[in-house]
């Protein structure tokens, strides 16, 4: 089977890729192992968020992404209209605003230094007092030291939301195969003219990796290198409830965690509600391969952590314990572009937690830079080829 171009994985990642693609009027084949969402993108949280990241490249992508999003849910419910008749829920597309608390004195100044360097960058990062913070959140602990609220700060349904993008590539003429794992290249002239999967082989001009923290081994198996490896995390729900958390809500150490490298046991409060009404509560990350086991010692530390800055939750009940694995690089920025080594090879990977949010600003990104059109944002800092990914390979 032929295509102009091949997308390795569908997660939300790939997905927004294939739709992007078929928009530009490019044929393509989605493979995926598994099911649609199977990995990263249906074991988190939905985040689509500014308010963790610093002034720098991926607060730039995210702002991007950010507008992107804004206007996705009703171009999908315009491509999709059988989907909506049929009453199947939107993708929950929810600008609910984050808040981000300091419980502890010694937190305070760091997070309302941070919030001022966003400012600088464009984030809307306001400084409230103790009361507006309960205004906003009526059952969080009155105990604060400082709060700074997001109204820019959004949540969607990830498998939702990667469904809908595939049914919309799938509708522009995308092709999309589950049970076929990547196994090796097909060479080609000095480039890639396709990949052998489990299932057969697919040739094709071009090919985008978008396996999320499997693509440092298909890339591997694709004769190129690429320094992803997982990063385990951890997320609590709640039983069903009348809804007592409106915003994105999160502790202060929360950016810290994201933005460290420690292989160790890191956890920070993290709370939303869904739309179901269940109560998600997060987070935590932890360097250790792909192995799924239960983490009990996580999930005691955020549900601790959870009850101190929304006390009822100590009296909430857990229905559902699940874990996935992120994509991590080592300079925390995703990859986007050409491989350096391998002709043919596309990345769009290496995200870590910032995947959903990221998704359509990355494959916009991808085809401009496939296409020789103008990006919408600067592409090098996501190089495969950028200077602080140098020896990263022979690190992990």
């Amino acid at each position: 089977m032929h295509s102009d171009v091949i997308v390795i994985g569908a997660g939300i990642v790939g997905a927004a890729c294939a739709r992007a693609l078929t928009l530009a009027g490019r044929s393509v084949t989605v493979l995926e192992a598994s099911a649609a969402a199977s990995g990263t993108s249906g074991q988190g949280e939905g985040n689509i968020l500014v308010s963790d990241k610093g002034p720098g490249p991926e607060l730039v992508l995210a702002m991007r992404s950010l507008l992107l999003w804004d206007g996705v849910q009703a171009e999908l419910d315009d491509e999709l209209p059988t989907t909506v008749r049929a009453g199947i829920p939107g993708i929950e597309y929810d600008r609910k605003g984050g808040l981000v608390v300091a419980l502890a004195s010694s937190s305070a100044g760091p997070l309302l230094d941070f919030a001022g360097t966003q400012r600088t960058a464009g984030v809307e990062a306001r400084a409230i007092e103790a009361a507006e913070a309960l205004r906003l959140e009526p059952d969080l602990n009155p105990a604060l030291a400082a709060a700074v609220h997001y109204p820019e700060d959004a949540q969607v349904q990830p498998v939702i939301a990667t469904e809908a993008l595939l049914a919309s590539a799938r509708a522009h003429g995308a092709r999309v195969r589950f049970g076929e794992r990547v196994i090796g290249p097909l060479p080609g002239a000095g480039r890639l003219a396709g990949v052998r999967t489990t299932a057969g082989t697919h040739t094709g001009e071009a090919v985008v990796l978008a396996a999320g923290p499997w693509s440092g081994e298909v890339a591997a198996a694709l004769g190129a290198t690429l320094p992803v490896r997982p990063r385990r995390g951890m997320v609590l729900v709640t039983t069903r409830m009348p809804h007592r958390v409106f915003h994105k809500v999160y502790d202060a150490d929360y950016v810290g965690a994201v933005g460290s490298s420690a292989a160790a046991l890191q956890t920070s409060s993290v709370i939303e509600s869904t739309a179901g009404g269940t109560v998600l509560v997060g987070s935590s990350r932890r360097q250790q391969g792909f192995d799924a086991s239960l983490d009990l010692e996580a999930v005691r530390e955020m549900a601790a952590k959870a009850a101190r800055v929304f006390p009822f939750l100590a009296d909430a009940s857990v229905m559902r314990v699940y874990g996935g694995f992120r994509p991590f690089m080592p300079d925390h920025l995703p990859v986007i572009g050409a491989d350096p080594a391998v002709g043919g090879l596309w990345h769009a990977t290496g995200h870590e937690g910032a995947g959903v949010g990221l998704s359509l600003g990355t494959a916009e990104l991808l085809v401009s830079l496939m296409t020789g059109s103008e990006p919408a944002v600067d592409p090098s800092p996501f190089s495969p080829e950028r200077a602080s990914l140098l020896g990263a390979g022979a690190a992990a």
